[in-house]
């Protein structure tokens, strides 16, 4: 079973105050016995981000992917088959491709641009275990503006200087030297803003990179209403930095992402079929 990973202040990291009472614990990320373990966990993590993804309306037609490696094959990702309702994708409905594009596992093919983004964004970004794209309505409008998000609100900081901007659109991806320039507009970052084409987010678990496309979706519409009615006043640099390394971390962005899985595990315990 999977036991709990307790880093050296897990109550700082997410931005709790002071030591944990005695006998309490937290919820962290699971370390794993075996990969068998790790991969059922991974590929459930997955498809509860799609329940997600498809109550939060990120669906558009067949558009939109998230992807996770494979434990045991670092070289291989699980994600979702192509034109299947995100809010009907259960864990035995993943298929599994390598960077090639073979298909490995499943009897559904993969997305092309799925394929084209997310295997060259894996291969560009070791840490990068999970990856999350969709059209989402305000990303895509945010993104028709070609400027990066500004630290306008609190969980906005979590990108302030950590997003690129890829700023060449091209049309549906098709081609790896395409994905190739999306991975390196996403340079080290969390997530890039693809111009004229909505976001991308990644993470060390699916956790992660779900939320930070959740929040960021949002950051973008808090953003597009405050330019509506008004000239928006960011917050300073040094302020911005200080709140991302409260609210940007990896452990806080899995953290944050947990009231969500609780609520989708409970409405739709199918998904782990």
């Amino acid at each position: 079973m999977p036991v709990p990973q307790q880093p050296a202040d897990p109550y700082a990291a997410i931005g709790v105050v002071g030591p944990a009472p005695e006998g309490v614990t937290l919820p962290l990320p699971p370390v794993f016995d075996s990969v068998g373990e790790e991969r059922r966990y991974r590929k459930e993590q997955l498809a509860a981000g799609f329940r997600l993804f498809g109550r939060f309306g990120f669906s558009e037609g067949v558009a939109g992917h998230i992807t996770v490696r494979d434990p045991e094959h670092p070289d291989r990702f699980w994600v979702n088959p192509f034109g299947m309702s995100f809010s009907q994708i259960k864990a035995s409905d993943l298929i599994l491709v390598d960077h090639e594009g073979t298909l490995l596992h499943g009897t559904r093919p993969v997305n092309r641009a799925a394929f084209a983004i997310h295997s060259q964004v894996h291969a560009a970004r070791p840490d990068a275990v999970a990856a999350a794209h969709s059209h989402s309505l305000h990303g895509k409008a945010f993104s028709s503006l070609g400027i990066p998000l500004a630290p306008l609100t609190q969980d906005a900081c979590a990108f302030f200087e950590d997003h690129g901007l890829y700023s060449d659109y091209r049309g549906v991806v098709t081609d790896t030297e395409e994905g190739k320039r999306v991975a390196a507009a996403l340079g080290s970052h969390k997530a890039v803003i693809l111009q004229n084409h909505g976001l991308l987010t990644v993470g060390q678990s699916v956790a992660e990179a779900v939320w930070w496309f959740v929040t960021m979706e949002r950051s973008c519409q808090a953003q597009l209403l405050a330019m509506a009615a008004g000239t928006p006043k960011p917050i300073d640099r040094e302020t911005a930095l200080i709140t991302r390394g409260q609210v940007g971390t990896p452990l806080a962005g899995w953290f944050q992402a947990r009231p969500l899985w609780d609520q989708i595990t409970a409405s739709d315990p199918d998904l782990f079929d």
